[in-house]
């Protein structure tokens, strides 16, 4: 009768059904990071009113996602910001960014004289999930 039972413990956790992990990326996003003479005019309005500080925004547009991180007011010009990564799950879409100071060597005038204001806006097919910023 124990060996039965054990038995049959065995069958019903080998049958348990895994637990996909929420987090656990499904699939990369394709996407094109935008010039600003290409970001539709009602999301660069609200661009240009938040870009003083550090921000973060989600625009859905012709079934399209834009995806906004802006690194407030610097006190240089010369920074750039690259796309670590933006995927899928089975929850959300992930998007990673790092901004990336300027480069010492570059001795411009017009970028150490003035402050600055980098952002970058991906866009990517919509999907109705929320964005979750890393």
């Amino acid at each position: 009768m124990c060996l039965l039972g054990t038995l049959i413990l065995c069958i019903l956790t080998g049958c348990a059904k895994e637990e996909k992990n929420p987090m656990e990326k499904i699939k990369d996003l394709e996407f094109t990071v935008l010039a600003e003479d290409n970001i539709p005019e009602e999301l660069r309005t609200v661009i240009d009113e938040k870009k003083g500080n550090t921000f973060k925004v989600t625009y859905q547009d012709n079934g399209f996602l834009y995806i906004c991180i802006g690194y407030g007011e610097q006190v240089t010009g010369g920074y750039s910001i690259t796309v670590n990564a933006l995927y899928l799950t089975e929850n959300a879409i992930y998007a990673d960014t790092t901004l990336i100071g300027p480069d010492p060597a570059d001795t411009e005038t017009d970028k150490k004289d003035a402050p600055s204001y980098p952002y970058v806006v991906i866009k990517t097919e919509f999907v109705d999930k929320p964005v979750v910023f890393n």
